[in-house]
């Protein structure tokens, strides 16, 4: 999921745990928190999942799957 939120420019590189220090994490959080372009593309994110209607798409999902096993 970190490579993910790193993909869409929402977030930092994940760091892995062996390397995990205070001092990158604390370096990841204050990037996160600083880097406007990377602020902006998580608050259009977060603005476009608040606009889906998630219950009715997983609903949608199971009745389908659903039907093909009727089928």
């Amino acid at each position: 999921m970190g490579q993910r939120v790193a993909k869409l420019g929402v977030g930092t590189e994940p760091i892995p745990r062996k390397q995990l220090t205070a001092q990158r994490l604390a370096q990841a959080i204050q990037t996160a928190v600083t880097d406007q372009m990377m602020r902006q593309r998580a608050a259009a994110l977060g603005a476009k999942i608040r606009e889906e209607d998630g219950i009715a798409s997983a609903v949608a999902v199971i009745q389908e799957i659903a039907n093909l096993r009727v089928a």
